[in-house]
């Protein structure tokens, strides 16, 4: 499954557009990471606690993506964004879309 952020992928032409394909995940921080985090911001430094949340947030995001856009019938996606959202205090939604095709070599 090829995901690109570009409208087109260089060598491949597109045969068929299926439509919307996504996938998200909603996590929420917990106590330990809090800690820890409020720990690194006094004493300044990367927050490794967020950043390998919100990496294992986007690898999930991505494999839905790929399962739906599979189910569809494609084995690309063009057009893929990121966005999140807060969902309540401490926990947001991370979504990944893009646009579902089937290419081929041309």
């Amino acid at each position: 499954m090829l995901i690109v952020t570009t409208d087109e992928i260089v060598g491949k032409k597109i045969v068929k557009v299926i439509g919307l394909a996504r996938g998200n995940t909603i996590r929420a921080r917990n106590i330990g990471k809090d800690i820890m985090a409020a720990l690194r911001n006094i004493a300044g430094g990367e927050i490794v606690e967020y950043t390998k949340m919100i990496a294992e947030s986007r690898e999930q995001a991505l494999d839905r993506l790929t399962a739906e856009a599979k189910s569809f019938g494609a084995n690309a996606v063009v057009a893929t964004r990121f966005t999140t959202s807060a969902m309540m205090d401490g926990a947001a939604e991370l979504l990944v879309y893009g646009t579902a095709v089937v290419v081929e070599d041309e």
